[in-house]
């Protein structure tokens, strides 16, 4: 506690006198754990956090849920998939809504788990939903390996994985973004490595810090950026070193660039972002179903005030959506940032309060 406190102090210390300062945490689980944390409140009045999109299964758009749903209704297929994705809205309806209408999902735990369906069920055609950052893309590059050297031929995996340094790039181009600084994702920053962000201060002279998910560990990172701010320079501090290497995990870095190759991608609420996804390489294209067996989506153009979009920007925070906490809960959700428990608007609607500055 002792330590912590003089992180707290050190932090008003930096803060002291300075413009109002603007620093986003990337990842879902930072958001969560912020505000599981109460570190929010102990801020001074100009320091903001705000959230970006870290959130895998918050940024997954409304063609991806489409498709799923598609092929989930189709004879013989059975579609396996993470339990955050069932409530995600697409263009009409969501995942656990079309299974109550006869859609075949089933939930799973780990891509390997949709490897033994498709052992356990050699007439039906496994599709695996590969959601996630490059956090959870080594994994199931993983599965596409193993089926391949089993001999399996009826897992295919619906690929959305999302790279999160390109999408950082993007909204440092985004004029209706403005952040003074980025708490990093440690997650993610262990498989890719820190100096892999290292264009944040190379190109955009914007500081940032590899953060880890206890209190103490975020506040280090928050030193970090305020410190680099009051020096007037911008690097990329690793303050996560117990876990994460300059390099990243060389070993599941090959895993991946060995299934996947990189692609543009579409992410919810900001469009197509220029090689921020994955697609799998021409030799692993019969485990793609888009490629195995391409289906066509009727044109649906779904219309909503949910203003998730911004919200994965760090344009506006969840309580400046109209849907917030009234037409919009964790149990009725209209948008994706509400649906996932990292979602931002499920933090901010579980942990807020009216002693929460709002």
């Amino acid at each position: 506690m002792a330590d912590t406190m003089k992180l707290v102090k050190r932090i008003a210390k930096l803060a002291e006198g300075k413009k109002k300062l603007r620093l986003m945490e990337v990842c879902g689980t930072h958001t969560v754990a912020i505000f599981r944390s109460g570190i929010r409140q102990v801020l001074p009045e100009n320091v903001e956090l705000v959230s970006g999109p870290g959130c895998p299964v918050c940024v997954t758009n409304d063609e991806y849920i489409d498709k799923a749903i598609e092929y989930a209704r189709k004879k013989g297929f059975v579609v396996a998939t993470f339990g955050d994705m069932l409530k995600v809205p697409g263009t009409r309806t969501s995942l656990s809504a079309a299974a109550a209408e006869g859609a075949n999902f089933r939930v799973v735990y780990s891509p390997l788990d949709s490897l033994t369906l498709a052992k356990e069920n050699p007439r039906k055609k496994i599709i695996f939903l590969a959601v996630g950052f490059e956090t959870t893309a080594p994994t199931q590059a993983a599965t596409v390996l193993a089926a391949k050297a089993q001999g399996i031929k009826n897992l295919f995996m619906l690929s959305a994985q999302k790279l999160v340094p390109p999408a950082l790039r993007f909204l440092l181009g985004d004029a209706a973004t403005k952040v003074d600084g980025f708490l990093l994702p440690g997650h993610v920053a262990v498989v890719i490595g820190a100096r892999a962000f290292n264009f944040l201060s190379e190109e955009f002279l914007v500081p940032s810090a590899v953060a880890g998910f206890e209190a103490d560990e975020i506040l280090t990172a928050l030193v970090s950026l305020l410190e680099q701010i009051d020096g007037g320079r911008a690097e990329v501090a690793n303050d996560y070193r117990a876990v994460v290497k300059a390099e990243g995990n060389v070993a599941a870095q090959k895993i991946l660039s060995q299934v996947y190759e990189v692609a543009d991608a579409d992410w919810r609420g900001i469009g197509k972002i220029p090689s921020s996804g994955l697609r799998m390489r021409e030799e692993f294209a019969a485990f793609d179903i888009e490629r195995a067996e391409p289906i066509e989506l009727e044109h649906a153009e779904k219309k909503s005030a949910c203003r998730c979009g911004e919200v994965l920007r760090g344009v506006i925070n969840p309580t400046e959506c109209p849907l917030f906490g009234k037409a919009c809960q964790p149990l009725h959700a209209i948008g994706p940032c509400m649906v996932s428990v990292e979602g931002v608007c499920a933090a901010w609607f579980k942990y807020g309060g009216k002693n929460f500055k709002w």
